[in-house]
């Protein structure tokens, strides 16, 4: 088994680290977005396909690898200092992962999705398996630098992170979340237009993921709402098409539902039955 080692730190830091460990041609795409895009083409005696990325500011970055390896590798990735969340789809093969050479090991099996933070100086570890296509994205959020979206922030932190400094979870198939990726594969290839498209899939996923683990079922859509009128109107600024039959709907419908939270009319929903493990 080859065993390779990521030191974490700046966007640009990561994706040289990934060069150095398995070779190939790397491309970053500067805009006028302030949205930088890296690719990491690979052909070597280790693996072939390609990396990808997208680092939005601080409010959150996206992964997603398409790769083969030619033989077993583990890959040991250093604990980060922001205290990101990780919220990951694997749309095929398998992803194993530890935290620590010997811990406990779990998997993320083809269209599951899976959920990871680590405070803890332990490093975290993920092992491939060898000639095997596999095919899995990772939505990185941190949670201890200036944000933004605080209120949602502290929500991600609050149900996706333990005292011990280790939390996993492993989903079952969600086809809502297996829709959003594949939706991500036709945006446009390039321009503004691009960059808010995808930003607003990967929030809603994470709205997804934030919506199954709480208790609410109405609470939720509510910063749902809120970010997709606010996307919407940020596309209608890019494009000449009239988007107020759009955006109508979607301030009706925010605005009842902020009158049923205030008059406490919430609907509940019994509490979500998730498997932790650590």
């Amino acid at each position: 088994m080859k065993k390779l080692y990521i030191n974490t730190g700046s966007f640009d830091a990561v994706f040289n680290n990934l060069k150095e460990s398995f070779g190939g041609n790397l491309k970053v795409n500067v805009n006028k977005v302030n949205v930088n895009e890296y690719k990491l083409t690979i052909k070597s005696k280790w693996a072939k396909g390609s990396i990808t990325g997208v680092r939005f500011e601080k409010e959150m970055s996206y992964l997603s690898f398409d790769l083969t390896f030619n033989q077993e590798v583990s890959l040991s990735i250093e604990s980060n200092p922001f205290s990101p969340v990780f919220f990951a789809y694997c749309e095929n093969g398998n992803v194993l992962h530890s935290f620590g050479a010997n811990g406990a090991i779990n998997c993320l099996k083809k269209q599951q999705s899976g959920i990871l933070s680590n405070s803890s100086t332990i490093n975290s570890v993920l092992y491939f398996q060898s000639h095997q296509q596999i095919q899995f994205s990772i939505i990185g959020m941190p949670t201890t630098i200036e944000n933004q979206e605080i209120d949602f922030v502290s929500q991600v932190k609050k149900i996706f992170t333990s005292n011990s400094g280790n939390y996993i979870y492993i989903g079952d198939k969600n086809h809502k979340i297996e829709d959003k990726s594949q939706k991500l594969k036709i945006l446009p290839n390039q321009g503004a237009l691009r960059y808010v498209l995808m930003k607003s899939i990967l929030r809603e996923i994470l709205e997804l993921e934030i919506a199954q683990h709480s208790y609410n079922y109405l609470t939720p859509f509510v910063p749902i709402l809120n970010f997709a009128v606010k996307q919407l109107s940020e596309i209608k600024k890019l494009s000449d098409i009239g988007f107020g039959h759009i955006i109508a709907p979607a301030l009706y419908l925010k605005r009842n539902l902020q009158a049923r939270t205030l008059k406490g009319k919430l609907l509940e929903l019994e509490p979500y039955n998730q498997k932790l493990a650590s």
